[in-house]
């Protein structure tokens, strides 16, 4: 009988513990080595990121830092450092310049579109037959089902990323982090 009120003590010690892991943490999420908060804004968040200091320095360079600390929601596609370095050398050094501001802003406005699109929101949305949404900037990006729980995003030109980290959420929407730039028709 000791034995058995030992275990049962341990069992729910366990689960308080668990429960206390689950109610301090919810639905943060790590990113770039980093946790993502619900509870804070995009830019908030996303400043922490180690996989998105290039996107980071865009956004400012581009003056969106308030854009995107406002009440949105929005939904950003963040490409990750490597899919800046993917780019033709030089584009992001001439991207930064501020004689670039206007494109800089086009590019980066093209990852944002106006919502809350989580993975089942994405989902649902392509099962439906609609695989398209406006983005902020005015362009359009198609998306696809790639397996089971893979999203493929594809832009204006044919170019293609994947969502790499699901579900960022946030207070002003939610983050889907990409793993390629993704351009809008120049």
């Amino acid at each position: 009988m000791n034995k058995f009120l030992r275990i049962a003590a341990l069992s729910i010690c366990l689960c308080s513990f668990a429960s206390a892991m689950f109610a301090q943490t919810g639905s943060t999420v790590m990113v770039g080595g980093e946790a993502m908060y619900p509870k804070k804004d995009i830019v908030d968040n996303a400043v922490n990121s180690k996989a998105h200091t290039t996107l980071v320095a865009a956004v400012s360079a581009a003056g969106l830092v308030e854009t995107l600390k406002g009440a949105g929601p929005f939904t950003v596609f963040a490409p990750v450092n490597d899919a800046f370095e993917n780019l033709p050398e030089g584009t992001v050094e001439t991207l930064l310049k501020p004689e670039n501001k206007s494109t800089l802003t086009k590019v980066l406005t093209y990852h944002v579109v106006a919502g809350k699109y989580d993975f089942k929101a994405l989902e649902s949305m392509i099962r439906k037959g609609q695989k398209t949404l406006k983005t902020v900037s005015g362009g359009t990006l198609t998306f696809m089902m790639n397996g089971p729980h893979n999203i493929v995003v594809k832009d204006e030109n044919g170019n293609t990323a994947n969502i790499n980290t699901y579900d960022v959420y946030q207070s002003n929407g939610v983050i889907q982090s990409i793993d390629a730039v993704l351009l809008p028709k120049m």
